[in-house]
């Protein structure tokens, strides 16, 4: 079994912004994936992206920085 550790959850009102976010970090070199969204988070479209709770800062200066459509973002244990 995987080991649970603190991460970083970014949810999305949309699939449509979801995969729109996925394309954004992997042209941008961003860290992160998609995943389902943890049980712990009630959200939107089922889709989330995870990242290091470290990346916090750049990933937000990205949303900023370029408008991205995102609905939250949360720290869970997962």
């Amino acid at each position: 079994m995987r080991e649970k550790k603190l991460r970083l959850i970014i949810t999305f009102h949309t699939t449509t912004a979801a995969m729109a976010f996925e394309s954004y970090c992997l042209a941008a070199g961003l860290p992160g994936r998609l995943i389902p969204v943890p049980t712990q988070i009630t959200a939107g479209c089922g889709m989330a992206w995870m990242a290091d709770p470290a990346d916090r800062d750049v990933l937000e200066e990205a949303i900023k920085k370029d408008a991205l459509n995102v609905d939250a973002l949360y720290e869970v244990v997962h």
